[in-house]
């Protein structure tokens, strides 16, 4: 694409793939140029998170707490949108209280209609899933806490 020429039709579709996937910015771009779109978005309230029931004799932990400091964080590497499992008819990857291995499928994130797996980057317990599937995600979004 020339300098002097702008593409409004790629910029419609970059804005009808934002509302499809619940996205909140894309880029794309080549060689010398790119183009970023982006909406605002005015979050009132939280959004709602998946949450499993402790274990019997667990401390409830703190709903709103920022878990992205956690040592056992595992942050989602892109922008996309979360799945739990390889296909609707099948059981998610992992669940809480799952031990799991290093290299260990946790998730598939989409990014542009391909699925890229999400690794467990130790050995260890699941005790948190804060994401739910179809959701998006965001670069840097906890996803899971490995204990």
């Amino acid at each position: 694409m020339a300098k002097d020429k702008f593409n409004n039709e790629l910029v419609r579709e970059l804005a009808e793939l934002l509302n499809d996937t619940g996205l909140t910015e894309i880029e794309y771009g080549q060689d010398d140029w790119h183009v970023r779109v982006a909406k605002n978005v005015t979050v009132s309230a939280a959004a709602p998170v998946a949450v499993a029931a402790a274990p019997a004799g667990a401390a409830p932990a703190d709903e709103n707490a920022d878990m992205s400091n956690h040592p056992g964080a595992v942050s989602s590497p892109m922008v996309g949108v979360a799945y739990l499992s390889p296909d609707p008819d099948s059981p998610n990857f992992v669940n809480v209280g799952d031990s799991v291995t290093e290299g260990q499928t946790l998730c598939l994130i989409e990014a542009m209609k391909v699925f890229n797996p999400i690794h467990a980057p130790k050995a260890g317990k699941v005790s948190r899933v804060l994401v739910t599937a179809g959701s998006p995600v965001e670069f840097g979004d906890t996803l899971f806490i490995i204990e």
